[in-house]
């Protein structure tokens, strides 16, 4: 998948200190939530990165494990989006 093991490290340092990130800004940052769309974009560029150095080094239980961090992220993401837009969706007048 990436020709060189050094790239598929630093692709794993760079999945491991974004998931860190999101998890430290949540836990010491008051503007920082779970629930925000940049917690989650965070996680899912993360996880990511985690998935591929995962398969480099052929770890099935990272590649699981990340890929569930990824699917839940994405899903965060898709409901965030849509509530977001449900808000912004003007109220149409009904004519009588």
């Amino acid at each position: 998948m990436i020709a060189s093991p050094l790239a598929s490290l630093i692709l794993g340092i760079i999945g491991m200190f974004l998931i860190l990130l999101g998890f430290v800004l949540d836990e010491f940052v008051s503007s920082w939530r779970q629930n925000t769309f940049r917690y989650n974009l965070i996680n899912l560029f993360g996880s990511s990165l985690l998935i591929i150095y995962a398969f480099s080094i052929k770890g099935i239980p990272f590649i699981i494990l990340n890929s569930v961090w990824f699917v839940g992220a994405l899903i965060k993401i898709f409901a965030l989006c849509s509530k977001k837009k449900k808000r912004t969706t003007p109220k149409r007048k009904l004519k009588k």
